[in-house]
């Protein structure tokens, strides 16, 4: 029985562990949503809900708890800055995990994990993509 064992080892010892979530939970600030296997998926949501409600208190001992987890100045400032005045309403459950089935590979159950609120960036002027941009360059310059 797995009396008082909360969190799942995921196969890795502690230090693999803690880098993983570590990763995990800062690409999900990067880029809103992230897909993973359901097992990181639901593991990676409690650090992320942490790390949310540390930000929403903004006070310099959360910024620093937040800032020894994460690690990038960037990602901290952009949590505390953005992401938390999204969720200042909100009691908690700032994440959804979609489920995805299963991986071609190895049959993992995959899933996306997503911010609820999560800002979008701008899009570049006149609607064109970098690539076409660089094309257009390219053909100008020879």
């Amino acid at each position: 029985m797995r009396h008082k064992n909360k969190i799942k080892k995921l196969g890795r010892d502690a230090e693999h562990r803690r880098a993983l979530m570590r990763n995990q939970v800062i690409s999900l600030f990067t880029h809103g949503r992230i897909r993973t296997t359901l097992q990181k998926a639901k593991e990676t949501r409690r650090y992320a809900e942490k790390m949310i409600t540390l930000a929403k208190k903004g006070d310099l001992h959360s910024r620093r708890m937040a800032l020894s987890f994460l690690t990038d100045r960037k990602i901290t400032g952009k949590l505390f800055h953005v992401i938390a005045p999204l969720f200042a309403d909100r009691n908690g459950g700032y994440t959804r995990i979609i489920r995805l089935g299963p991986r071609k590979g190895d049959g993992a159950e995959e899933a996306l994990l997503e911010l609820l609120e999560f800002p979008r960036e701008e899009k570049e002027e006149s609607g064109k993509s970098k690539k076409e941009k660089g094309k257009k360059e390219k053909k100008t310059g020879q």
